[in-house]
């Protein structure tokens, strides 16, 4: 009796019926028209939303001015602020901040400009320390005209990194030899392939120098500003760090006192 030969594994498999798929030439150019018209559109929201909402932070600006300590908290329950303030003098230095505002390009909503409002306080004589995120128009969009909604091709094929420059801004401090930027300077990675420091150094170097490796200025305007209300109650999911793994040895050097920036508990309200 002949012995029955065994299928080899995986013969009587079935073969993927979503490998393969190939896209043409005409569908790709309407899908590429399409998502033009999906980026445009988008643009559009955003600066309608930004026109409407304008208003509304101006009012829980005035509210916020009242309540101590609203940006600094609001700023350090960002898992990212939180990493970046690891120092206790940076965060003993933005326990002076009284008021945080996003100032956006009309014509470039996605570009602003950050203004943060310190009172008085023994680091520094700056009342105001911004940071800008001007929109460069690439050579081409020197002959372009704007259509019915101000759009030009440009704004359609915005680039972050190609389109927009950072600024810098010295600090004015008042012991230029225990300025914090010089007590905890950012150091740059040794391989020359890396983008990223190896060291961030104090949170304030975020100012005096162009470059935003971390991107901590997208992070609040974009993140921390139209939701502080919530980072400041802590109500933000999953953006929190274990306190295990933030350095406890960065703080060592640092003689101040530190400055309690946990969340305020939020109270409820009472039955009637």
């Amino acid at each position: 009796m002949s012995g029955k030969k065994r299928a080899s594994p995986g013969a009587d498999e079935e073969k993927n019926p979503l490998e393969g798929v190939e896209l043409g030439d005409d569908d790709a150019k309407k899908l590429q028209a399409v998502q033009k018209q999906i980026e445009r559109v988008d643009l559009l929201i955003e600066r309608h939303s930004q026109e409407k909402l304008l208003p509304v932070y101006e009012r829980r600006r005035e509210v916020t001015k009242a309540i101590p300590k609203f940006w600094p908290v609001a700023l350090v329950n960002h898992g990212l602020l939180s990493f970046q303030t690891q120092h206790n003098v940076d965060r003993n230095a933005l326990s002076y901040l009284e008021d945080l505002w996003v100032t956006r390009d009309p014509k470039e909503p996605r570009c602003f400009t950050l203004e943060f409002y310190f009172k008085s306080n023994p680091y520094f004589t700056d009342t105001v320390l911004k940071k800008e995120y001007k929109y460069v128009a690439p050579p081409a969009a020197a002959n372009e005209k704007p259509d019915a909604d101000g759009l030009t091709p440009s704004m359609l094929d915005f680039s972050w990194e190609r389109d927009v420059k950072p600024s810098a801004n010295k600090i004015n401090w008042k012991d230029p030899e225990n300025a914090l930027t010089k007590l905890h300077p950012r150091v740059e990675d040794e391989d020359e392939e890396s983008d990223m420091p190896a060291e961030a150094g104090s949170f304030f170097n975020f100012f005096e120098i162009v470059s935003d490796p971390f991107d901590i200025g997208t992070t609040i305007a974009n993140e921390i500003f139209p939701s502080a209300t919530d980072y400041f109650l802590g109500n933000i999911p999953g953006d929190e760090l274990d306190s295990e793994d933030e350095s406890e040895d960065d703080d060592d050097d640092d003689d101040a006192e530190e400055i309690d920036l946990e969340k305020p508990k939020s109270k409820k309200p009472r039955q009637g």
